[in-house]
C-alpha cells in the first residue's frame, strides 16, 4: 500500500465497516432472540474495535515532505554567527573571569 492509496483504502473500509454496522443494528431492530441479540452486539463490538485500528493506521500516514529547499551550510553559517555575536558581548566576556574571582573570594577559590 503506498501513501496515495492510503486515502482510499480508509474510505472502502468505512464503507464496509458501516454496511456491517447497519447489518448488526437491523438484527438489533427486529430480532427478539437473544442469542441473536447478543451476536449482533458481539458483531458491532468488533466493528467497533476494526474502527479504532482503522484510524491509528490511517495516523501513521507520513506527512508530506515540503518542496522548499533546506538553507544552504553557510547561509546557516552566517545564520547562526549573526546571532552570536548579538548574544556575546566582547566586554562582557573580558568581565566575566573577573567578577567570578570576586564572587569565589579572592584568588583563593573559596566559596
Amino acid at each position: 500500500m503506498t501513501q496515495t492509496d492510503i486515502p482510499t483504502w480508509c474510505f472502502t473500509f468505512q464503507q464496509k465497516l458501516m454496511a456491517a454496522l447497519d447489518a448488526a443494528w437491523a438484527i438489533l431492530e427486529h430480532s427478539h432472540d437473544p442469542a441473536q441479540i447478543r451476536a449482533a452486539r458481539d458483531k458491532a463490538k468488533a466493528i467497533g474495535d476494526l474502527a479504532a485500528m482503522a484510524r491509528k493506521v490511517a495516523l501513521i500516514v507520513p506527512a508530506a515532505r515540503s518542496k522548499v529547499s533546506p538553507p544552504s551550510m553557510l547561509d546557516a553559517a552566517a545564520a547562526h554567527l549573526h546571532a552570536a555575536q548579538a548574544v556575546a558581548d566582547v566586554g562582557t566576556m573580558v568581565r566575566t573571569p573577573r567578577a567570578i574571582d570576586k564572587l569565589k573570594g579572592g584568588r583563593r577559590g573559596r566559596l
